[in-house]
């Protein structure tokens, strides 16, 4: 699993979009018990939160320490450092595994045996994320620094976000799902916060010495214009699917 976020864990946490709650509800409607829950990369704890208010356990692990330090405490939510595919827990423990904005970067054939394993029968996996934010306007500017600036800098795993979870090997009982939408109305700042943790970003910087937001902004501001804020809406990604054993 690659860790391209510890280097920018506050901003992560401050910045990235959160699911909605019918995201969750249509989940949780979907799961027969409550007694655990395993957040498989759960970075800022941002999903184990959620699943705290309904069950009675939740463990939540990533690789990253600096994520999980910016992870809200709850008493029923066990943090830990540990890898997706090697995750140390017995069999049969879990009625619900969750992996948001993060299974792109898990080794498949080793993550998903490990989730049958650790799942109840009849247990629930549900990869969850979010594809490329949709503006009401400027979206040309958006298209030219997401793949004319930025195209040669995205990890290949982002394809998997791209054609939303649906090219990955998924050997569970699918369920159709809706669709979801996360919608915003954003400053121009928390725009820019948000561009600022793309890990293509990260990779730019670090061959290149600058960030290449700049090359934009002024752009940006333009399409802002006198407007404080702008609505933005994510579409949301949820590929959800039952454990039969």
């Amino acid at each position: 699993m690659k860790d391209n976020f510890s280097g920018h864990a506050s901003d992560y946490k401050k910045f990235r979009p959160k699911y909605p709650s019918e995201l969750y509800e249509f989940i949780l409607t979907k799961v027969h018990e409550r007694d655990a829950a395993w957040d498989c990369g759960t970075g800022n704890g941002q999903v184990a939160v959620v699943l705290s208010d309904y069950f009675e356990r939740v463990e939540a692990t990533d690789i990253s320490v600096q994520q999980l330090a910016q992870a809200p405490k709850r008493t029923n939510i066990a943090y830990s450092v540990n890898s997706a595919e090697e995750s140390g827990f017995a069999e049969n423990s879990f009625d619900l595994v969750t992996v948001a904005q993060a299974v792109h970067w898990f080794e498949f054939e080793r993550f998903f045996p490990e989730v049958k394993r650790v799942l109840k029968p009849e247990g629930v996996i549900a990869l969850m994320g979010y594809g490329l934010v949709q503006m009401e306007r400027g979206w040309d500017v958006m298209e030219y620094i997401y793949e004319g600036v930025l195209g040669d800098y995205w990890d290949p795993e982002r394809k998997y976000i791209d054609d939303e979870y649906q090219s990955i090997p998924f050997e569970f009982k699918h369920i159709k799902s809706p669709k979801f939408y996360m919608e915003y109305d954003w400053t121009l700042d928390e725009f820019i916060g948000y561009l600022n943790t793309w890990s293509a970003v990260k990779h730019y910087e670090k061959a290149k010495g600058e960030n290449p937001i700049y090359l934009v902004k002024d752009q940006f501001q333009k399409i802002w214009g006198n407007h404080k804020r702008m609505k933005l809406k994510f579409p949301a990604i949820l590929r959800i699917g039952i454990n039969i054993k």
